[in-house]
């Protein structure tokens, strides 16, 4: 186990978490039990979860307890395939978040290459890439002001 994971580990849920780390979370995040964890239990307890970039993908996986994947039916974003193209990097990761998230029954918007996009669908809060950052965690501070 990585010192990440063993931090990760833990890690108690409370209101908050969002995912924003680079393109490496692509193998990273989506099997990690205890980032799985962690989502699941904070978004069922009435907190936010949210990512931005590559890092939405650390939702594909996570179920809720009734066992529904916490994206499904959900209006989200992330990296999109357009912009792996532009950087030459859909060869390189191991599938898409766009295409991995459309699996899991999310319903993703793609806002324009490197544009700023950001989804609410209520406590799950997701931006699209680097340009989007600010306003994602804008929109985290608004949805925590409403608790």
């Amino acid at each position: 186990m990585t010192k990440f994971s063993k931090f990760v580990a833990e890690v108690h849920s409370e209101y908050t978490l969002k995912h924003h780390f680079p393109i490496g979370v692509m193998w990273d995040f989506p099997d990690d039990e205890n980032i799985n964890r962690i989502s699941s239990a904070i978004y069922e307890k009435g907190g936010v979860v949210s990512a931005v970039c590559h890092g939405p993908v650390a939702l594909v996986n996570v179920k809720l307890s009734d066992g529904t994947h916490l994206i499904a039916g959900k209006e989200v974003t992330a990296f999109t395939n357009a912009e792996e193209d532009a950087v030459k990097r859909r060869e390189v990761v191991p599938y898409t978040c766009e295409d991995k998230m459309q699996e899991r029954g999310a319903t993703f918007k793609d806002g324009g290459v490197f544009q700023c996009n950001v989804c609410v669908a209520g406590r799950v809060i997701t931006g699209q890439n680097p340009p989007s950052a600010s306003k994602t965690a804008e929109s985290v501070v608004e949805a925590l002001n409403k608790q």
